[in-house]
């Protein structure tokens, strides 16, 4: 199989599957203490949690990459970074009522699927000891994650009139035809797109400030001296 194309469908593997404890949340008090690595409110995640989500992470890595202690390191505090992120997007998603219908899942399995022959999706699977059912679980929270942030992020983001302006200049730099927002207002269709693509960039670029405020509002604990021994194991 084309790497490319399998680190792709890899990409919507990584980080979560169905062993972690994020839809109907474990109650904690069921964990073992020594096994919780990090809890966020009621959602906990052990170390094996953790070395089953860092095995399929390395699998977008070459083989030889992953022999390097530095990098190694580097990917679990990563990892552990995005984990953390991930469970606090969830724990909004509570708050704020959103869910991820069947329908929603299948037209995104549909959309991925496009693009590989139908032995090749399958096959993806089973080079990576991924069962499908792991991988449309991690899918769904992906979609979960991105109706959070388009919700509480993107949708209350305003667009100016200057904001309309500036997307128009930094298409078409050298143009000399006065394209202002009264002009792009003119095309519903296509303001909608411009607004869609502005409101998008500008998430992207505050979505660090976004996420920054956002652990603020949650309980993070992490088993320090866990976390240590795995991240210098």
């Amino acid at each position: 199989m084309d790497i490319v194309k399998q680190n792709r469908l890899i990409f919507y593997i990584l980080f979560f599957s169905s062993f972690l404890r994020i839809y109907g949340c474990s109650d904690p008090g069921i964990v073992k203490e020594g096994e919780v690595l990090i809890q966020v409110e009621d959602q906990v995640m052990t170390s094996l949690d953790f070395a089953k989500a860092l095995e399929f992470s390395n699998t977008a890595y070459p083989h030889n990459a992953i022999q390097d202690k530095g990098l190694l390191k580097t990917i679990r505090l990563r990892l552990m970074d995005q984990l953390i992120e991930e469970m606090i997007l969830v724990q909004k998603a509570k708050e704020l009522n959103i869910v991820v219908s069947e329908p929603e899942i299948q037209q995104a399995v549909d959309e991925i699927k496009k693009d590989y022959p139908d032995d090749e999706f399958r096959e993806t699977f089973l080079e990576n000891a991924v069962s499908y059912e792991t991988w449309k679980n991690r899918l769904k929270i992906r979609i979960l994650m991105e109706k959070v942030i388009r919700s509480d992020l993107e949708d209350k983001i305003k667009v100016t009139k200057e904001d309309i302006s500036g997307y128009y200049k930094d298409q078409d730099p050298d143009s000399t035809q006065a394209l202002d927002a009264e002009a792009a207002a003119g095309e519903p269709e296509m303001n909608e797109m411009i607004m869609k693509n502005i409101r998008r960039k500008k998430a992207e670029e505050n979505y660090k400030e976004w996420i920054k405020n956002l652990r603020k509002e949650y309980k993070i604990e992490i088993n320090k001296k866990l976390w240590e021994k795995i991240l210098e194991s």
